[in-house]
């Protein structure tokens, strides 16, 4: 996944909560701009463990290793990965 597009997705206005699958099947949602921080090579999602949605930890997730970007609601979905030969 390119950083610039999880920048643009972070900074969109109005936001819009979406999902990020890894390569390893794990998936995430971002609920909200705050809990995701982004580095130049990974992205740091913002995991809750309770019922009010703060994150108690966060989980380093490379940016090879997104595959697919949807929003929650599932009107669209974006895909990264194309297979290098």
């Amino acid at each position: 996944m390119r950083l610039n597009e999880l920048q643009e997705l972070l900074r969109k206005q109005p936001f819009e909560a979406f999902c990020i699958q890894l390569t390893n099947g794990q998936s995430f949602v971002i609920r909200h701009p705050e809990f995701a921080a982004l580095s130049r090579s990974s992205m740091y999602v913002g995991i809750p463990s309770g019922k009010d949605e703060i994150p108690d930890r966060y989980v380093q997730c490379d940016l090879l290793h997104i595959v697919t970007i949807e929003p929650v609601n599932g009107s669209r979905r974006r895909t990264r990965k194309k297979p290098s030969n």
